[in-house]
């Protein structure tokens, strides 16, 4: 059996302690014991960011990504990005960026220079409240994926974000027709009530967590903002 190796460790802000751990080829964030993400399954991960934006109608996609992680969202944004579109990552921990230049460096490529994008080192929710307002332009999507799911794991200040205020702060950061997506490792129907109570038409699926159709079912709610 191949042993598990800590190859680092960094500390959330107001919350737990993150370790990065190799496991023979693959590699895993842990949050205290809970598995946040690993490259054996990383498929729904992507599909939060291909998913949604097939669902956009804007030219100019701009979409915003709440955690940058092992960067499977924020590389699956940039590889299905249409032309003039723009992608920015809001990640709270500066380390993982260290992690991403370092260990990780055969998973970004290029991704972090890539001129479409950005990552920021900061609350996603801050991020939000800019575009609240006014001095960011509205997003055309927000895609979530700070949590295992619609609640506070990570830190306890992130259950704001999916409260009925926290929704509703994402509902008027994103344009006409702009969709907020989140992913969570299990479903949750209190959040779909919350969601459509926010003032979003409301898509829940399932995504495999490999894409040879095996592994866990992950949910994504796609919540499209409500014409006025």
């Amino acid at each position: 059996m191949l042993p598990r190796e800590t190859l680092a460790t960094a500390e959330v802000p107001d919350g737990e302690t993150l370790t990065l751990i190799s496991h023979g080829r693959d590699f895993i964030i842990m949050l205290g014991r809970d598995e946040l993400m690993g490259t054996r399954m990383q498929f729904s991960e992507e599909q939060l960011a291909v998913l949604t934006l097939a669902e956009l109608d804007t030219r100019k996609p701009r979409v915003l990504i709440g955690g940058y992680g092992m960067g499977f969202t924020y590389r699956a944004a940039l590889e299905n990005l249409p032309e003039g579109g723009s992608v920015t990552v809001a990640e709270i921990v500066p380390e993982i960026l260290e992690w991403a230049e370092g260990p990780l460096a055969h998973l970004t490529g290029d991704c972090l220079s890539d001129p479409r994008g950005e990552v920021v080192i900061c609350d996603v929710a801050a991020l939000i409240d800019d575009a609240n307002d006014g001095t960011t332009a509205k997003y055309d999507a927000i895609l979530l994926d700070v949590d295992n799911g619609p609640d506070g794991i990570v830190r306890d200040a992130n259950f704001r974000i999916y409260s009925k205020t926290g929704l509703g702060k994402a509902r008027d950061a994103l344009g006409p027709g702009g969709i907020l997506a989140v992913w969570s490792a299990a479903p949750d129907h209190k959040f779909t009530m919350r969601l459509k109570e926010s003032g979003f038409d409301v898509e829940v699926r399932e995504v495999r967590a490999r894409p040879n159709n095996k592994g866990p079912r992950h949910t994504i709610w796609f919540a499209r903002k409500r014409s006025a």
